[in-house]
């Protein structure tokens, strides 16, 4: 249980797509104008890294790492197919992807044409690719936490563009100095929140480094003892012989 915290909130804070990787940063600064589009954005793509990453989990585990497919038989074990994981871990974002354009077209028109072509470009979004990808080289050892990686990513992702939002709607009533309008306030002001996220860095450690514990045994403490004892002793006759 206490894994499945940390990697949740590691996820969404210390590990954060935008602020700690810069990834899904062209979707992240085009629509995030609004806030209403933003909120839309961000939940179709915490459904879509959701999804894929325990996919491409079970892509890796079964298919694709080297041996995986030893469930197949002896004669198997031996077939090392990751040569294919960006193929199969694309396809399953690309599939995803169209399942939540189709679902946003039909029950959400104003949304989905507020987000524009930025909708089916959530299939090359690198943050969805790097969710994936980063599942992969981190070794997560179960379907459960591969899912709760996929839904915190998704969940900081969905902060870090909320966030953003927010400040560049408000952000139009001040008085920012011509040569900052526009994007270079936004790339000042993601700069200055991915500095706020990395102090979320000892949240979970309670620092960089641990308290030392003592690791002196019971036969140091003996000896330590014991060479006071000797050091007493012969300060005794020195002082015994002077006095003589």
């Amino acid at each position: 249980m206490l894994e499945h915290v940390e990697l949740f909130f590691k996820s969404i804070f210390i590990d954060n797509m935008v602020f700690a990787t810069f990834l899904g940063m062209c979707s992240y600064l085009a629509v995030s104008k609004k806030v209403t589009t933003a909120v839309g954005l961000g939940a179709a793509v915490i459904f879509v890294l959701a999804v894929t990453v325990p996919m491409n989990w079970l892509l890796d585990q079964y298919l694709l790492r080297d041996g995986a497919l030893a469930w197949l038989g002896p004669e198997y074990a031996d077939y090392n197919l990751s040569f294919l994981s960006f193929i199969l871990f694309i396809a399953t974002i690309a599939t995803m992807v169209q399942l939540v354009e189709i679902v946003v077209e039909k029950f959400s028109p104003a949304l989905y044409n507020s987000l524009g072509i930025f909708l089916p470009l959530i299939a090359v979004n690198c943050a969805i690719l790097g969710g994936s990808l980063f599942m992969q080289s981190r070794d997560i050892q179960t379907l459960g936490l591969a899912f709760n990686y996929g839904v915190a990513s998704g969940i900081g992702w969905f902060l870090a563009i909320l966030a953003i939002a927010a400040i560049r709607e408000k952000i139009r009533y001040s008085n920012v100095p011509a040569p900052l309008r526009g994007l270079g306030i936004t790339f000042i002001i993601t700069g200055l929140m991915a500095i706020g996220f990395m102090s979320f860095g000892g949240m979970l450690t309670g620092g960089d480094e641990a308290p030392k514990e003592a690791t002196e045994t019971t036969a140091q403490k003996v000896e330590e003892i014991k060479i006071e004892k000797e050091a007493k002793e012969n300060t005794v006759s020195y002082n015994n012989a002077i006095n003589k």
